[in-house]
This record gives C-alpha cells, sequence and structure tokens, in this order.
C-alpha cells in the first residue's frame, strides 16, 4: 500500500491527511537496539475525515468508534512494522465495512414439531391423572 493514496484490499479509499503516525521505543528483547530506536509504530485514522461515503463512515463508526488506532512492534525494523499497521488498519477497516449477514427465516422441521407436541400431551396427561378429583 502506498502512503500518499491508501487502498485497502476490500477497495476502501482512505484520504491521507486521516491517517496519523506516532513512534516510540519498543519494549521486549533485542538489545542495546531496543533502547536507541524507535521501532514500536501506532497508526490512527480519524474515520470522519476519511473522505468515506456517509453510509459507510456511520457504519465504520458505529462499530469502531471515530477514532481507530492500530499499533504494532512486532519487528524490529520501523518500516516493517510500518507495513503490517497499514495492513492490520485495512483489515479492520474492511471487516467492518462489510455489511451484516442477513437472516433468513427458517423454518422448524414437521418432526421435531409433531414429538414437541407430542411430549406436552403426554406430560400434560401425566399431570391431569396428579390432581385429586372429588367423586359424586
Amino acid at each position: 500500500m502506498d502512503e500518499q493514496d491508501p487502498v485497502t484490499p476490500g477497495g476502501l479509499r482512505l484520504a491521507p491527511q486521516c491517517l496519523s503516525w506516532k513512534f516510540s521505543k519498543s519494549g521486549g528483547p533485542g538489545g542495546q537496539h531496543v533502547n536507541t530506536t524507535e521501532s514500536r509504530v501506532e497508526l490512527r485514522c480519524d474515520l470522519p475525515a476519511a473522505g468515506l461515503p456517509e453510509y459507510l463512515t456511520t457504519r465504520l463508526t458505529m462499530a469502531l468508534g471515530e477514532d481507530v488506532r492500530v499499533t504494532c512492534s512486532t519487528s524490529r525494523s520501523q518500516l516493517k512494522n510500518r507495513g503490517e499497521a497499514l495492513e492490520r488498519l485495512a483489515r479492520t477497516l474492511d471487516e467492518a465495512a462489510r455489511p451484516p449477514r442477513t437472516r433468513r427465516a427458517s423454518r422448524i422441521p414437521r418432526g421435531i414439531n409433531e414429538r414437541r407436541l407430542e411430549t406436552k400431551r403426554l406430560t400434560a396427561g401425566r399431570k391431569a391423572n396428579r390432581s385429586w378429583k372429588p367423586e359424586d
């Protein structure tokens, strides 16, 4: 993905000004190299400023909030972490942009319904025999 014109695999085209980068020192193994380089990457995306259609901005904001933040510190290289952060953001946005699946109405199979009703009849009959009935 190019930083000047970020496009997700799902086809969402983000305005470059909606992305902001922040770098810091990463923890974990790496010896003295970790103490001197700022390889941890935090990528923020301001969804209202992303230049997406209104319906998509609303869907993404409802799912993720207005400010989406992704961090990456898996590699010792800041460049690799930047690429990984962009991929994570793209995956997150694509998953949230996918419309929810519509539920298709289904029917209960006839055999299951008949067994349920037969069980109810048997239980009702059993309980009816338990009650005391005065004789005339």
